[in-house]
């Protein structure tokens, strides 16, 4: 092709053979729409379902998939099909190694690779699995296209037609004009989805483990608990303190087990609300006193109530309410001082449900008070971080609330106290599941 203002022309290759495309007025509006939009889109099917809507009108295309390599470059797994063609034999999932693959060729060159008669590839190549399989689609043509990044090769995109015939050197130039945005485009996308799915194996593992662990673990202490107490006959001194440290050492690795357990739920999106009407103080407040008064004891905690409430029912939780109970007291209780007084108050006169929990100890600066409610996030003060925590606690707490449509937040007076203050809306109308 030839034409007669070089510097508006867009070179491409088609095979070993190089030329020269103008696009008409209608493929630079699409091209131009392509180029500004497709950067925008968040994930890989969005990517490839708009490239699939405008490229109809400007080059033929019944079905456009995206693969990806994976095993160190050795595979090539398709992530993605939009397609007109019923029913479909070559779906997401399928994988197929490149070592003997006509694909080669395609990455080695940079160059799209053009099949106008797949009945015809697909007599010379009976090896063809995928050759088979999309003809058993309808598909008769097919334009195999790189996708490449800073020169490495990411993946492919297959456009292919039901028409024989209908690819050639225009098809290859319109997709070499979006093919470096494109790339850029689809390889943010699939990285993201990546991402994602690594994230959800990592969760569904770490509640899987979590919850695995933590039965055995209250076993162990329960156990520990029956030697200790002689229900089982008498204990020497020197067998009880060892076995009531392996108690307090099972009890605490429970607790961690409990912390990523609630971690894994937020984080997939599996914590959802089932809302009681409850008294909050015998419901939720007093059960937790239950759980955290051996820890109270162990520290000779002093612990001091203040509850002012007119009767009026409470809409929420109640196991996420009583996990966030548990966590505020517990933290009172671990980062307080020995001897020192937690404080638990309530009051329900400002149309919402308001719990504080005090406690005497070192407390955090101002600086700090943002780092409180993130994840994994424990303060630097020498003396806190020598105190066993998950830095989930927290983090988890802020979540329940969220939840709830409720809200907290921290005061301290450093070297003095610590406060959390939590409030729900009383009638809370959070839809319960």
């Amino acid at each position: 092709m030839t034409a007669d203002r070089p510097a508006s022309l867009v070179f491409a290759q088609s095979g070993d053979a190089c030329f020269r495309y103008r696009p008409t007025e209608r493929e630079s509006e699409v091209l131009e729409r392509i180029n500004r939009k497709i950067a925008a889109l968040d994930t890989l099917e969005q990517t490839i379902d708009f490239l699939f809507a405008e490229t109809q009108g400007i080059m033929p295309c019944d079905r456009l998939a995206v693969a990806f390599f994976e095993d160190e470059g050795t595979r090539l797994t398709i992530h993605h099909v939009v397609s007109r063609t019923e029913p479909r034999r070559l779906t997401k999932g399928y994988s197929a190694d490149i070592a003997r693959s006509s694909l080669r060729r395609v990455f080695e060159t940079g160059c799209p690779r053009i099949i106008n008669d797949m009945d015809e590839y697909a007599t010379a190549h009976p090896d063809s699995e995928s050759a088979r399989l999309i003809l058993m689609e309808g598909i008769r043509a097919n334009m195999t296209c790189p996708l490449t990044v800073d020169g490495r090769p990411v993946g492919v995109l297959f456009r292919s037609a039901s028409a024989p015939g209908v690819y050639a050197d225009r098809e290859v130039a319109l997709h070499l004009m979006i093919a470096e945005r494109l790339s850029q485009a689809v390889e943010k996308a699939w990285r993201i989805e990546q991402l994602s799915s690594t994230v959800n194996a990592y969760l569904e593992t770490l509640a899987f483990v979590t919850h695995e662990l933590r039965s055995p673990l209250d076993s162990i202490a329960t156990m520990g608990k029956t030697i200790v107490n002689g229900y089982l006959g008498p204990v020497d001194a020197r067998v009880a303190e060892f076995v009531g440290r392996m108690v307090k050492k099972a009890e605490y690795l429970s607790g961690i087990s409990n912390d990523y357990l609630n971690l894994a739920r937020f984080e997939s999106g599996g914590a959802s609300l089932r809302t009681a009407t409850v008294d909050f103080i015998t419901d939720i407040v007093d059960e937790a006193i239950d759980i955290i008064r051996p820890q109270m004891e162990e520290q000779s905690v002093r612990l001091e109530t203040d509850y002012r409430l007119g009767g009026r029912p409470v809409s929420c939780d109640p196991a996420l309410m009583k996990t966030a109970m548990i966590n505020l007291l517990g933290n009172a209780v671990k980062y307080g001082n020995r001897e020192g007084v937690v404080r638990i108050t309530a009051t329900d006169d400002t149309g919402a449900l308001v719990v504080s929990v005090w406690n005497e100890g070192p407390g955090f600066s101002v600086e700090d008070r943002a780092r409180l409610f993130r994840r994994f996030s424990r303060l630097p003060k020498k003396e806190l971080m020598a105190r066993k925590g998950s830095g989930i606690g927290l983090y988890v707490t802020w979540k329940i609330l969220q939840l709830h449509g409720g809200r907290i937040q921290a005061q301290s007076e450093e070297g003095r106290w610590a406060e959390f203050t939590f409030e729900i809306p009383l009638g809370n109308d959070t839809e319960s599941t």
